[in-house]
């Protein structure tokens, strides 16, 4: 049987992981035997906001008590998809049922990328997620590389393609209003996801909150929404049943532009020394973590 075409990439995905590592790749790169704790919660699409709230909830929950770094980014994910489904509720949007339907159809993606590394399907899975998983499971990276890595897959890769699927026409115009509404719902969540980050996963975050004052979350919600915005337009190119030249070309910057971030997110911990100085300011006065008091939201 000939190779698969996307092979070589995955090859260079799998060598470029494992010289991050300090090592060259190893069989054992592979994802191990499927959870089946983890399959029970993504095997089927999700339903609506409230089903994919409460098992994205519960992944979350699942991951911290086993000390799975998949943990971060699901705690804000989880925390982000309840409020704008309340927001849905509230009649907020000009098309509370598009909405809707682009929030169940995102959330899914991430579904499909964690069934997929968990079978092991990796030439079905997008190279920003297997940089994502693949570098949580090794379990070397600061907490906020963790969350971060998992925002730049899920937002600079997977909302193009879910705003393609559901569909950003007609209405154009009130649908991109939509979409920058989450903004706002956004912008209200960046200091309650940090703190719940800290509270979590890393205490020593909120002395660096602290310290910056609103800084930081300018910055994060700067780079989010810039994130969202090039989504939308990718999305809008997704959509030209015109041009197929224009399709290949956006689906091939989603790729290369997600990925690129990904390794360059984990620039800053490369250097062993570096990596350890930063955990311990992660850590904060208190390294430890009770288990015991997950909320689930």
């Amino acid at each position: 049987m000939s190779p698969s075409p996307d092979a070589p990439r995955t090859h260079l995905r799998r060598a470029l992981v494992g010289l991050r590592r300090g090592r060259p790749p190893d069989p054992s790169d592979s994802p191990s035997d499927p959870d089946p704790a983890v399959l029970d919660l993504v095997a089927d699409p999700f339903e609506s906001v409230d089903d994919a709230h409460g098992r994205l909830s519960a992944l979350e929950r699942l991951f911290y008590e086993r000390d799975d770094r998949r943990g971060p980014f699901l705690a804000i994910y989880s925390r982000v998809t309840r409020e704008v489904g309340r927001e849905i509720e509230a009649d907020s949007f000009a098309d509370p049922a598009w909405v809707e339907s682009y929030l169940v159809a995102f959330a899914d993606l991430y579904r499909q990328a964690l069934f997929r590394f968990e079978t092991g399907d990796i030439e079905a899975l997008a190279d920003p997620w297997q940089v994502a998983f693949e570098s949580a499971r090794a379990g070397d990276n600061l907490v906020a590389q963790d969350a971060v890595l998992g925002i730049n897959a899920h937002v600079n890769y997977d909302l193009a393609l879910a705003l393609a699927t559901v569909g950003v026409s007609p209405s154009r115009e009130d649908k991109y209003a939509d979409h920058c509404a989450v903004n706002a719902v956004l912008r209200r969540l960046v200091d309650e996801v940090q703190d719940r980050l800290a509270d979590r996963y890393a205490p020593g975050l909120s002395d660096v909150d602290e310290s910056l004052g609103r800084l930081d979350e300018a910055l994060s919600f700067l780079a989010l929404a810039e994130g969202r915005d090039a989504a939308w337009w990718a999305a809008v190119a997704l959509s030209d049943s015109r041009f197929g030249v224009r399709r290949t070309a956006a689906r091939w910057f989603l790729r290369v532009s997600s990925t690129g971030t990904a390794y360059l997110l984990l620039g800053p911990t490369v250097s062993r020394r570096l990596r350890d100085t930063l955990r311990e300011v992660e850590r904060g006065h208190d390294s430890t973590h009770d288990p015991g008091h997950a909320d689930g939201d």
